[in-house]
């Protein structure tokens, strides 16, 4: 069914309500079916548009060392047209130095900033390496997208990590080789520790 078809069954929907709310049985049960169709035009908006948003506000503790922790999840999934590319959920606790962004553009990834969120998706996935890094780098540019971060930024953040991302993915690789974590179990409470510290304390990480 074409998207002209559906507006066309809609529109027939309502017509047909606002005959029945002036028929003998108008009343609650016209109002009820009024509602319920605004409802019914409502989704087929939202699923007409094909965009999904990120789901999960962004809420960062840090370290007294510029390290941030995820302090509740947050989702990137696919928009209509990108479903080869999987929906990606970064935990609570996930620890993030934005590593994956080559360092000229850290400048730009503070955490209050429109890149904050896909660069840490972006940083999930080089840790995790769930995904090729093909994949993660594309993921990066379709979330700055969501965020509607401006085109030219977009493209020189996009081919930086193409062209330079390799060593902070064979280094992630390396570390997590070497056994190291990056999902807190216990956030810290004192302000001036620090991440090298707090990451050698027992019970702190999960497994």
């Amino acid at each position: 069914m074409t998207d002209t078809t559906r507006r066309n069954v809609m529109r027939q929907v309502l017509a047909a309500t606002s005959v029945f709310a002036i028929s003998p049985l108008r009343g609650a049960l016209a109002e009820e079916f009024a509602a319920s169709s605004k409802i019914i035009e409502q989704w087929m908006d939202t699923w007409n548009s094909g965009h999904k948003a990120p789901k999960g506000a962004l809420i960062l503790g840090r370290f007294a060392d510029p390290i941030y922790f995820v302090h509740d999840p947050i989702t990137w999934m696919p928009n209509k047209g990108q479903e080869q590319y999987p929906t990606v959920t970064v935990p609570r606790g996930f620890i993030t130095d934005l590593a994956s962004i080559p360092r000229i553009f850290w400048s730009l990834l503070r955490p209050d900033g429109l890149y904050a969120y896909a660069a840490i998706v972006h940083d999930y996935l080089y840790w995790t390496q769930t995904t090729s890094k093909e994949v993660a780098d594309t993921i990066l540019k379709f979330g700055m997208e969501d965020f509607k971060v401006d085109r030219a930024s977009i493209t020189a953040i996009y081919e930086a990590v193409s062209l330079f991302g390799r060593p902070a993915w064979e280094g992630n690789k390396r570390l997590k080789a070497a056994g190291e974590r990056r999902i807190l179990k216990i956030f810290p409470t004192d302000p001036t520790e620090t991440w090298g510290i707090y990451k050698e304390k027992l019970g702190v990480l999960e497994e």
